[in-house]
């Protein structure tokens, strides 16, 4: 018999949260301490987790689950933890897609173990679990939203400066300041003044000394835990930036705003959520304005490219594929390729985890059609799972690095 988290629980016990985002995840703890919860992000990175994670999900269930839950598997058995003290938090996208079962599995591994009193907390928007204990009042609801949109920021602009740093760690160093600094405004209620603090992060991140010489950029779309996650996909944008490439990452807001706009897309294809359309419209609406902020911003000091409008992104895939297409990461994934290309960055990686049937049709399954509107572009879908080596996926990426340098030597000649 599974335990639930109550509220109650939260003054004595310690949530961990698997990783996945690490600047955005940098506002997670201070942000729920303020609302009372105990939090920590597992930022452990090793074989062990892969172990476990094989050892208690099966090796063809969606490699993300197995990862996620091997990390926490791996956590309970350091012997850092009061296991009796402790709870597990897991985010559900829900829809027809395996991680809606992530919750499931991992309270069979827990009972595997004979933890099975370990309280596991689901944060979905999809109503997987009526009761997940936590108590997401609008003040908690506004800091989480107001956190993930300063991560897009600085995720967007560290990618646009650490490829050309002149001295390591300077990229780092700015924005662990800047986070420290944003976190204290999250008490004084100051963090609402995104136009100010958008201006600031830019002026500090713009002052990191830099070289002049100008890199290929390198668009990486997928499935969003592959994205995004270092664990899951080998540190990829390290290794680009290591190569000599500038990686280009949407930001995680999108794929909110790709979850709000399917509610919409299901009121107009299916007349589904009738009485409560109309709230999607608004919160798709406010979050749009929000990122416009960022993007003004970015334009009006005119250093650093600005993200593309969600808008345009939600156009631009169009051409391609149907908007009804929305299993895993749906229409998003293939009208951020084209976005992508629409915005001058032709090398794009797709990440998927082997076996994710939504992703690899919309990933795999479009670049024939993108590529016959788009003959330019150079896309490189790279499979992660168990039992993929390392060795195998550089190798793939190795390829699409090669291809850039020579379509972008071709331009230039072409140019002179």
């Amino acid at each position: 018999m599974h335990t639930n988290f109550t509220s109650d629980m939260k003054k004595d016990h310690l949530v961990l949260v698997p990783s996945m985002l690490p600047i955005h995840f940098k506002f997670l703890k201070p942000v729920f301490e303020m609302n009372g919860y105990h939090l920590e992000v597992l930022e452990t990175d090793n074989d062990n987790i892969r172990q476990e994670g094989l050892a208690h999900v099966h090796n063809d269930m969606c490699y993300p689950a197995l990862l996620v839950i091997g990390q926490m598997i791996d956590a309970l058995k350091s012997g850092k933890y009061d296991l009796n003290h402790v709870a597990l938090a897991i985010t559900q996208t829900g829809g027809g897609c395996r991680a809606s079962n992530y919750l499931s599995l991992l309270r069979k591994a827990l009972e595997q173990e004979g933890w099975d009193y370990i309280p596991v907390i689901s944060a979905n928007m999809s109503g997987l679990e009526k009761d997940s204990g936590i108590d997401f009042t609008l003040p908690l609801i506004l800091r989480v939203v107001y956190g993930a949109l300063y991560g897009d920021a600085l995720m967007w602009l560290k990618n646009q400066v650490q490829p050309y740093e002149v001295h390591p760690g300077d990229t780092e160093r700015v924005i662990d300041e800047i986070v420290d600094e944003l976190i204290g405004t999250f008490e004084t209620g100051e963090y609402r003044k995104s136009k100010r603090i958008y201006n600031i992060m830019i002026d500090r991140i713009k002052k990191v000394e830099r070289t002049q010489e100008k890199k290929i950029r390198v668009g990486i779309v997928g499935e969003i835990y592959m994205k995004y996650s270092p664990l899951g996909n080998q540190h990829l944008e390290d290794y680009l930036m290591q190569e000599g490439f500038e990686p280009v990452l949407s930001g995680v807001m999108d794929f909110a705003l790709y979850s709000i706009e399917n509610g919409i897309i299901d009121y107009n294809y299916y007349h589904m959520h009738a009485k409560t359309h109309y709230l999607y419209q608004l919160a798709k609406d406010i979050i749009m304005r929000m990122q416009k902020t960022f993007r003004d911003a970015v334009k009006a000091d005119g250093t650093f490219t600005p993200p593309d409008d969600f808008s345009e992104v939600i156009a631009n895939g169009k051409s391609v594929i149907n908007p009804g297409v929305k299993m895993g990461e749906g229409w998003l994934l293939t009208s951020e390729v084209v976005s992508l290309v629409k915005s001058g960055v032709d090398n794009v990686i797709m990440c998927q985890p082997f076996g994710c049937l939504p992703n690899h049709i919309v990933a795999k399954g479009m670049t024939k059609k993108i590529k016959e509107e788009y003959p330019q572009v150079n896309i490189a879908p790279i499979d992660y799972d168990p039992s993929a080596s390392k060795v195998n996926q550089e190798n793939r990426i190795r390829l699409m690095m090669a291809n850039a340098r020579l379509n972008e030597q071709a331009k230039q000649e072409k140019n002179q």
